[in-house]
């Protein structure tokens, strides 16, 4: 496992595969894995069977990304960044923007 500096809510660039340059918010983060699931990014076709009422067929949904293949995107530089870390003068840790020096929200 690697570690993870990304969050759930954060808008985020696939640098790599077939979904390259494509961003989204995350989802979920499923750190076992190393990987994520981005809203609207990498669908794959589930194929589920009937339950009682009824419901079943082919559902498509989000797949997930390793994480290495996708990179925090800052809104102020309006491109894919890495992500440092900061200690404010009250003790704080924050996280921020390397390129832009801004202070992330999530």
């Amino acid at each position: 496992m690697q570690k993870i500096n990304l969050k759930k809510g954060d808008t985020v660039k696939v640098i790599a595969g077939k979904e390259k340059g494509k961003t989204g918010r995350i989802m979920k983060i499923i750190s076992k894995r190393d990987r994520v699931i981005i809203e609207k990014v990498n669908f794959i076709k589930k194929h589920q069977r009937p339950d009682a009422k009824g419901k079943g067929g082919i559902l498509e949904k989000e797949g997930s990304i390793h994480i290495s293949n996708v990179m925090y995107f800052c809104g102020k530089c309006n491109s894919a960044v890495k992500i440092g870390h900061k200690v404010l003068d009250d003790g704080k840790k924050v996280r921020t923007c390397r390129d832009c020096n801004e202070i992330i929200e999530a």
